[in-house]
């Protein structure tokens, strides 16, 4: 469920010369809810809610209707009923939503095999290879779109660009059930009008500081000195935003599933008051992760927290990191330092997550620090193989040892 800013601007064509756009983004629009209609017809025509329908349930999916009345994902399903009263809401079904990922995914290893899958619902696609015997890019996606639709019953948006960055953006100017080309000669100009926040790579804690210093869209990023872009955000983010903002983005369409974030998150039994508490989860959780990324060879340039209290009200924060990390301790400093700045809830907390985003391959090379310490990453893997031989508690950081026991 996207929450991606939108182009505010007049202008949903911007060319129709594909010549040099092989990237295809394959998005689903609303897709659980769209499983659900299909699954359950008579949903169709009213607003529809996916999520936790108990006392402490969240929304995981909605329809455009029910999202124009102001529910977002991570809400709680109390307040998305309140503000959108109409709504039909559903428990989600996890295992039927694998089914039909795997039907969409069956449907895109058709066109090529140079198919990446980064989420349950979403994919890119390098259709270079597939020109000769299914036509121009454009017309692949048309035919991806329209093969969705009556194989599996489910709307796509797609965006087709030169690049993976901005073949994702596009994707979500698309939506709902849309396609968007961005033209070669056309990306600068799609991209200088759109929010900065619509950027792959500017989370929560970087668009406010770009906000902040009156940096409101991607092109007013691109024409900032990068001297100052890096004092602002880091030296590795800047120069990675930079290039984005320009619509470089050299990293290649990989075949398999790819993770975009990796996280973990709990409800309490009881709302935790206690900050000790709360940072001895933010440690556990960091280094789980971090053990998650080293599993599958990435690094993550963001980190984000997710906190909710007692009445409900969520938020989340992140920053962007000097350099990419895949180190638990690196993980768990930043998750820290966002919830130390934070007043707890009233009530206390009633949810506590960590997630990585913004992840690369090592194999991509990874941007390091001059004064990078190489020790922390030993020990983890260290770690990670007394694990993968005696079991997951076999080893952890002293500081979650129980000191009762």
């Amino acid at each position: 469920m996207s929450n991606a800013p939108r182009d505010t601007r007049d202008r949903r064509d911007w060319g129709r010369d594909d010549t040099g756009t092989d990237i295809l983004h394959v998005d689903m629009d609303s897709f659980f809810a769209s499983v659900e209609m299909v699954e359950d017809p008579s949903l169709v025509g009213h607003p529809l809610i996916v999520g936790g329908t108990g006392p402490r349930g969240v929304v995981t999916s909605a329809t455009y209707e029910a999202r124009a009345q102001g529910v977002r994902a991570g809400m709680p399903t109390g307040r998305a009923r309140a503000l959108c009263p109409r709504a039909r809401v559903v428990q989600g079904r996890h295992g039927i939503y694998g089914e039909y990922s795997r039907r969409v995914m069956a449907v895109l290893a058709s066109i090529t095999p140079d198919l990446q899958q980064v989420s349950i619902d979403e994919a890119f696609l390098d259709v270079s290879g597939a020109r000769r015997r299914l036509g121009s890019p454009v017309g692949i996606a048309q035919v991806i779109r329209s093969r969705i639709r009556e194989e599996v019953g489910l709307p796509a948006s797609v965006g087709i660009a030169a690049t993976k960055s901005v073949a994702k953006i596009a994707s979500s100017q698309a939506k709902p059930d849309g396609l968007l080309l961005v033209p070669l000669d056309a990306t600068v100009d799609f991209l200088h009008g759109l929010p900065v926040g619509a950027l792959w790579g500017v989370g929560g804690r970087t668009g406010e500081v770009l906000d902040r210093e009156g940096i409101v869209t991607v092109g007013d990023l691109a024409h900032t000195e990068l001297t100052r872009l890096v004092k602002l955000v880091g030296v590795a983010s800047g120069h990675h935003l930079h290039d984005l903002a320009w619509g470089i983005d050299r990293r290649r369409v990989r075949p398999g599933r790819e993770e975009k974030s990796i996280g973990t998150e709990s409800t309490f039994s009881e709302d935790v008051q206690d900050r000790k508490a709360l940072e001895r989860f933010i440690l556990g959780a960091s280094h789980q992760c971090a053990e998650r990324l080293r599993s599958q060879a990435m690094v993550a340039w963001t980190v984000s927290i997710k906190v909710r209290g007692a009445d409900f009200t969520t938020i989340t924060r992140s920053s962007t990191l000097p350099a990419p990390t895949d180190v638990g301790r690196e993980v768990a400093r930043a998750a820290g330092a966002l919830l130390a700045r934070e007043s707890l809830p009233t009530g206390g907390v009633r949810l506590l997550g960590v997630r990585v985003e913004n992840l690369q391959r090592r194999s991509e090379g990874v941007a390091v620090t001059l004064d990078e310490d190489v020790r922390p990453l030993a020990a983890e893997r260290a770690m990670d193989a007394v694990r993968n031989r005696f079991g997951g508690g076999a080893v952890q950081p002293a500081s979650l040892l129980n000191p009762e026991s």
